[in-house]
């Protein structure tokens, strides 16, 4: 938790797109301070033409690197946002030579009751998970 759905236009090779999935994980890790094993992510891929991104006003300039991160998540402070938009922009331009302008991330917050981890309960609110 939190589950991550990532979506790229198609064309990456697979060692990219797992390099992409990894370095958003390390992100999670570093800035909500989950544990490493706590991995939920989803990978879809696109044709360049289902997919528009535009610049929002801000002059930004997309490619077909083109990264769209939506986070689903038990609510998170604003420094630990701001912390995972700069990890998740920084190491996908260091791994993966992604330009910071072609990543995109979404914050979707939930409560406790809104997560089930399997075994048909919510684990958060039975006392399972913390």
């Amino acid at each position: 938790m939190p589950l991550i759905k990532v979506n790229l236009l198609k064309g990456r090779s697979p060692e990219e797109r797992n390099k992409i999935l990894d370095c958003i994980h390390e992100a999670v890790v570093g800035a909500f301070h989950v544990p490493p094993a706590d991995r939920y992510q989803i990978l879809t891929e696109h044709e360049k033409s289902h997919v528009r991104a535009e610049d929002t006003g801000l002059g930004l300039s997309r490619s077909d690197r083109l990264v769209i991160i939506e986070v689903i998540s038990r609510a998170r402070s604003a420094d630990d946002k701001q912390a995972f938009y700069r990890l998740v922009a920084s190491r996908l331009s260091d791994a993966c030579a992604i330009d910071p302008a072609d990543v995109v991330v979404s914050i979707v917050e939930n409560g406790d009751a809104d997560w089930s981890f399997g075994l048909g309960r919510a684990q958060f609110v039975t006392g399972e998970l913390r």
